[in-house]
C-alpha cells in the first residue's frame, strides 16, 4: 500500500520523475493483500491514485489546448477558429467520443483556470472526477466571482473535513460536524472554538455562594436552579463534579442604593492568564435595595444601551417584560421612546423579545414606567386596556411592608392567607350544596 501512496504522490506532481508507462506496470504488479483490512486500504489508495491521475489529465489537457492554439495562431488560423480539433484529439487519447472529449476539455479548463482549489482537492484524493464534474456543472451558470467563491468554500470544507478526521482518529469524542464547526469559528476568530468569553449571568445570593445557603439561584434563559448546582458551577468553573477549583475573580458592577453607581476598578476588568483547559470565572456584585429587591439604576445619555446597562436589564428582567410572555430577551427597549425624549436609563429600559418590541411600536400602543418599590411598566393597548409588568425578584429577596400596626407582612404571609381564604370559601360552597333542598 505504501507503493500506491508514493505512486499517487508522483502522479500528482509531488515526487520525482516517473513515466506513466512505468507507473502502470507498478500498479499492475501490485499483489492483492491477504486480509480484508489491507484490501480496503488498497482500494482507497487506488481511488486516490485515480483522482490524482484525473487532475493531472486536466492539467495536461489545458496545456495541450494552449500549445495548439499558439501553433494555430502562428500558422495564421483566424482567431474564431483557434482550438479547433483539440477536443477531438483529447477524446481519441482518452478513448472517448468527440462529444465526450469536448466536455472533458471544458471540465479541465474550468478546473485549472477558475476552480484551482477544487482541482487541488481532486489531486489529493479528497474528490473524485465525478464529484469534480458535478461541481463544475452546477456552477456553470454562475459568474466568475461567484464561481471562485464556491471554489474557496469547497477548499475550506475539504480542509475542515481532513482536520476533523485527523482529530477523530486520535480519539476526539466530538462528531465530525462539531469539530468542523469549532475549527471554522476558531480559524475565523483566532481563538479556540471562537470562544473569548461566555457570560451566562448566573444570579445568586452571597449567602448561597459563600455560606452554603439553600436559596436557589437563577439562570437566564432556563429559570431557577438548585443552590448546590449553582455553587459548584461557580467554584469549580464548570457544571461537572470533581474538577479542581479555581479562585473566582471579583468585579464591581454597581454602587449601593444610597450612593448610586460607582466606577468599576479598571484593573478588575482585566483577567489574568487564562487557565489551560478551563474557564475563568468572574463575580459581579449586584446591590439591591433592602426589602424590595430593586437593582441600582445606571444612567446613560447614549441612544443605544451601553453594555453594562444591557447586562443590568438582562439580569433584572430575566425574560420578556410583556405580561404573559416568557420569551428570551432579544431587544433592550426604551419604555418611553428615545425619539420622544425618553432617557437611556435603567428605569426607562426594559427587556423585550423581538415580536413584542415590534408590536409596541405600532400606532395606539403606549408604555410608561410607574413609581414603586420595584420596577413596573404600564402598557396601554389601542383599545384602551392597561396591563402592568413588574420586574422579577432576584434570588434571596424577601419583600416587606410596614402596615399601620408596625409589623411586617411578607409575600409568604399573603400567600398563606389567600390559601386559607380560598379553602374556607370552598368548604362553604360544599356545605351550601349539600344543604340545598330537593324539589319534588
Amino acid at each position: 500500500m505504501e507503493a500506491v501512496g508514493s505512486l499517487a504522490a508522483v502522479v500528482a506532481g509531488r515526487g520525482g520523475v516517473l513515466s506513466v508507462a512505468k507507473a502502470g506496470r507498478i500498479v499492475a504488479s501490485l499483489p492483492v493483500p491477504p486480509d480484508g483490512a489491507g484490501m480496503i486500504g488498497q482500494l482507497r489508495e487506488l481511488e486516490d491514485l485515480k483522482s490524482a491521475a484525473a487532475a493531472k489529465q486536466a492539467q495536461i489537457a489545458v496545456a495541450f489546448d494552449l500549445s495548439q492554439r499558439r501553433a494555430q495562431a502562428a500558422a495564421g488560423v483566424p482567431a474564431a477558429e483557434l482550438g479547433a480539433g483539440v477536443g477531438a484529439q483529447v477524446a481519441l487519447a482518452r478513448r472517448e467520443s468527440p462529444a465526450r472529449g469536448g466536455r472533458l476539455l471544458g471540465l479541465a479548463k474550468a478546473l485549472v483556470t477558475e476552480m484551482p482549489r477544487t482541482l487541488a482537492a481532486l489531486g489529493s484524493g479528497q474528490l473524485n472526477e465525478w464529484r469534480a464534474t458535478l461541481l463544475v456543472k452546477e456552477t456553470a451558470c454562475l459568474s466568475l466571482d461567484d464561481r471562485c467563491a464556491v471554489d474557496e468554500e469547497i477548499a475550506a470544507h475539504a480542509a475542515l473535513t481532513r482536520h476533523a478526521d485527523t482529530l477523530r482518529s486520535t480519539g476526539d469524542e466530538r462528531t465530525r460536524g462539531q469539530i468542523m464547526a469549532d475549527s471554522l469559528v476558531g480559524r475565523l476568530t483566532g481563538t479556540p472554538a471562537g470562544i473569548t468569553g461566555i457570560e451566562i449571568q448566573l444570579v445568586m445570593t452571597d449567602r448561597t455562594l459563600l455560606q452554603g445557603d439553600s436559596e436557589p439561584a437563577r439562570l437566564p434563559g432556563y429559570g431557577t436552579v438548585p443552590a448546590q448546582w449553582a455553587r459548584e458551577a461557580v467554584l469549580n468553573g464548570s457544571t461537572g463534579a470533581g474538577k479542581p477549583s479555581r479562585p473566582a475573580k471579583a468585579r464591581t458592577w454597581a454602587g449601593d442604593a444610597e450612593s448610586g453607581p460607582t466606577a468599576a476598578d479598571p484593573a478588575a476588568g482585566v483577567p489574568g492568564a487564562p487557565d489551560q483547559g478551563g474557564l475563568s470565572v468572574w463575580l459581579r456584585r449586584l446591590y439591591t435595595a433592602p426589602g424590595t429587591g430593586e437593582l441600582v439604576a445606571m444612567d446613560s445619555k447614549a441612544r443605544i444601551f451601553p453594555p453594562g446597562l444591557r447586562r443590568f436589564l438582562q439580569i433584572r428582567d430575566d425574560t420578556c417584560r410583556t405580561p404573559y410572555c416568557d420569551a428570551p430577551i432579544r431587544h433592550h427597549d426604551h419604555i418611553i421612546p428615545w425619539h420622544t425624549n425618553g432617557p437611556t436609563t435603567a428605569s426607562n429600559g426594559q427587556g423585550l423579545c423581538e415580536a413584542c418590541n415590534h408590536t409596541k411600536e405600532n400606532p395606539g400602543w403606549f408604555a410608561k414606567p410607574l413609581p414603586g418599590v420595584r420596577h413596573t411598566v404600564e402598557t396601554r393597548t389601542p383599545t384602551g386596556h392597561t396591563y402592568h409588568s413588574t420586574a422579577a425578584l432576584l434570588p434571596g429577596t424577601v419583600l416587606t411592608t410596614a402596615p399601620q400596626g408596625g409589623s411586617s407582612v411578607t409575600d409568604a404571609d399573603r400567600s398563606a392567607r389567600r390559601r386559607r381564604a380560598h379553602s374556607h370559601r370552598t368548604r362553604a360552597l360544599k356545605r351550601a350544596h349539600f344543604r340545598q333542598p330537593v324539589m319534588a
